[in-house]
C-alpha cells in the first residue's frame, strides 16, 4: 500500500569551519541547554578547548558526559534509561560515537544532533544505526538526526582515507539506485520517485564539480552535503534502498570474511565500480574518472584487496540480505563478476 507519511528532516544542518566552537548557540537557540555529550575516545582533545567555551557561553549545561569505545545494544539500553533529565543527546566524533548517541535518543525519543569528526560515510545523517546484536553487527532503526553540524576545520584535518571513504560512500548511490529499480521492475519492493530524485540529486554535487582536490573546502563542504542528503533519501524511502544495494553486499560480506576489513566506504567504492559494470551502468565509466581524478584509484592500488578474499566474498554476497533483489541476484553475475576482475584496468590494479 502506498500512503502519505510524516518524515524526519534535520531542523538544525551548519556545514562549514568553525562550527564546533558554535554548536552551544545553535543548542540554545532551540532551546535545548542540558544535554548528554557522548564522544569519542581522544575527541575530547581535538574539539574540547572551543566545544567547552562555547557551551559555557551560553550556559548549556552538559549533564552526562561519558567517551564511547563499544556500540553494544545492552549497554546503550542500560545507560539511557539511567540518564538524568536532559533536552536533547549530543554526539561528536566517528561512527561508534555516532551510533551510541544515536540510538540512545532513539530510545527516549530525545532529539539527537549530530557532529561528524570525518566524512567517510553517510552514517552522520541516516535514520539507522550500526550497533552490535548478541555479538553480530546490525543496522538498527534509530531516527533521523534533529539536527547536523560539520565543522570543516576538523574535517580538513582528518586522514585522506576518511575522505576517500566517503567518496566512495557517496558514488554507492549509483548502483543502489539501479538495483533499486531493477527490484521494482520485478514487483519486488516499494519505490519512492522522491527519494530517488534526492539522492540522485546528491551524487551531482560530486559529478558537477569543476575541482576534485579533496582537500579543497569547496570539495570537502559538497562530500559533506552530499552524504548528509543521502541519509534524508533514506529517511523519506523508510528503507536503506536509496543508499545500499549490492555494492554494499559486497562490503558486509568483506567485513565477514577478510581477516583484516578495510574503511566500509574503501569497500563500497570498489565494489559500486564492479557492480556498476554488472548493470551496464552508463555511469560506470564516470565513476572511475571520479575515483581516478580524486586519487582514489591511487589509494586503494597502495593496499589493494585480497584475489582469493574479495571471490569469496562476492559468491557470499547475495545471500547477505534476505529477500533483497540486487544485479548480484542474476544467476550470471558471479561468472561476469569474474570476468571483469580479470580483465578491467582498474579492477586489476585494486584486486590482486
Amino acid at each position: 500500500m502506498y500512503s502519505t507519511r510524516q518524515i524526519e528532516i534535520p531542523y538544525l544542518l551548519k556545514i562549514g569551519p568553525g562550527k564546533i566552537a558554535k554548536v552551544g548557540k545553535y543548542l540554545f537557540d532551540k532551546g535545548m541547554t542540558r544535554i548528554a555529550l557522548f564522544m569519542g575516545e581522544g575527541i575530547e582533545d581535538l574539539v574540547g578547548p572551543p566545544l567547552q567555551n562555547g557551551l559555557d557561553q551560553w550556559n548549556i549545561e552538559v549533564r552526562h558526559r561519558q567517551a564511547v569505545s563499544a556500540v553494544d545494544i545492552e549497554s546503550i539500553t542500560q545507560m539511557a534509561f539511567s540518564l538524568p533529565s536532559v533536552a536533547a543527546i549530543v554526539g561528536i566524533g566517528g561512527g561508534k560515537a555516532l551510533d551510541f548517541a544515536k540510538y540512545a535518543a532513539h530510545l527516549l525519543k530525545l532529539p539527537f544532533v549530530s557532529i561528524p569528526t570525518a566524512i567517510s560515510n553517510d552514517g552522520f545523517s541516516s535514520p539507522s544505526s550500526s550497533l552490535t546484536v548478541a555479538g553480530k553487527r546490525k543496522s538498527v532503526k534509530s531516527g533521523t538526526p534533529f539536527g547536523v553540524v560539520i565543522d570543516l576545520d576538523i574535517i580538513k584535518g582528518s586522514d585522506d582515507i576518511f575522505l576517500y571513504s566517503g567518496i566512495g560512500d557517496t558514488l554507492s548511490k549509483i548502483t543502489a539506485l539501479k538495483d533499486w529499480q531493477m527490484a521494482r521492475d520485478k514487483g519486488l519492493c516499494r519505490y519512492v520517485d522522491f527519494a530517488a530524485v534526492l539522492a540522485y540529486n546528491s551524487l551531482d554535487i560530486l559529478f558537477l564539480m569543476h575541482s576534485f582536490d579533496i582537500h579543497s573546502e569547496s570539495f570537502q563542504r559538497s562530500l559533506a552535503s552530499s552524504l548528509t542528503m543521502s541519509g534524508l533519501a533514506m529517511e523519506i524511502a523508510g528503507s536503506s534502498r536509496p543508499a545500499s544495494g549490492s555494492e554494499h553486499l559486497i562490503s558486509h560480506a568483506l567485513d565477514s570474511i577478510c581477516q583484516n576489513p578495510k574503511m566500509h566506504g574503501i569497500q563500497v567504492g570498489v565494489a559500486t565500480y564492479l557492480c556498476a559494470l554488472l548493470q551496464k551502468s552508463e555511469h560506470a565509466a564516470g565513476i572511475s574518472t571520479v575515483f581516478e581524478r580524486t586519487g582514489f584509484w591511487g589509494h586503494v592500488k597502495q593496499s589493494p584487496f585480497d584475489y582469493a578474499e574479495f571471490m569469496q566474498a562476492l559468491k557470499l554476497a547475495p545471500a547477505i540480505k534476505n529477500d533483497f533483489y540486487t544485479v548480484l541476484s542474476e544467476p550470471d553475475s558471479f561468472d561476469r563478476a569474474a570476468d571483469y576482475i580479470r580483465d578491467d584496468e582498474f579492477l586489476k590494479s585494486v584486486i590482486r
